[in-house]
């Protein structure tokens, strides 16, 4: 009778497919909820924690752990929360906005949640293009893939009163500014020297980029 005995790899797969899977749930959920409107306010006060539990999964599954991770990690959500202050105060970098109350607590008028946002797009965007070997050419193509994604949850944000533009209009500039800051993240998340592989980071990336896709049409935006 032959007995098999798990190799060291194997639990470290399974565990990769149960991220797999409790991403696939989350955001399969989350589309469900926030297209029904009879359940949509409820869905509207989970978004914090769907972002919490996308930060879970990141930091549980990246490989790089050593002292210039958490240097880009507080980068990454510093620089993308200043941005944010500077403009929601001047109108500067992205134009003229507000937050609504969706995205939680607010230090200085913007959700500290934004800050997590910015690290973890930044951080899939990185993490997909880390084999190019021009550190520039990287940052321009994550730059490039955040600025997307951001036209694509632009309209989503705005139907579900994650913040308001002025006028109801997204400025043009916006994605310019949203292009330079990610592009400044990138830099550093390049120039950071630690492993920059996750084995969820495109299953995630591509989750987001669908749920996104999908909410645009299922309400209509």
């Amino acid at each position: 009778m032959h007995l098999h005995v798990p190799s060291r790899g194997e639990p470290r797969i399974s565990r990769i497919l149960i991220g797999k899977i409790i991403i696939v749930a989350l955001h399969i959920v989350g589309v469900i909820g926030l297209s029904l409107p009879e359940y949509r306010e409820l869905f509207l006060g989970l978004t914090p924690a769907q972002l919490l539990v996308s930060l879970l999964l990141v930091l549980f599954f990246h490989r790089g752990w050593n002292d210039a991770f958490p240097v880009f990690a507080a980068a990454a959500f510093w620089i993308g929360f200043g941005s944010e202050l500077i403009g929601i105060h001047t109108g500067y970098l992205y134009g003229d906005y507000v937050y609504g109350p969706t995205l939680g607590p607010k230090l200085w008028d913007v959700p500290i949640i934004i800050g997590v946002n910015w690290f973890v797009l930044s951080y899939l965007t990185g993490t997909v293009f880390r084999q190019i070997p021009n550190d520039y050419y990287a940052a321009f193509l994550g730059a490039l893939a955040m600025t997307a994604l951001d036209y694509i949850i632009e309209p989503v944000a705005v139907a579900l009163d994650f913040w308001v533009w002025k006028f109801d209009i997204i400025p043009p500039g916006n994605y310019a500014g949203w292009f330079g800051v990610s592009f400044l993240i990138h830099l550093i998340f390049r120039k950071a020297n630690f492993e920059k592989s996750n084995p969820l980071a495109a299953w995630l990336l591509m989750a987001m980029i669908i749920f996104f896709t999908i909410l645009n049409f299922t309400l209509k935006v």
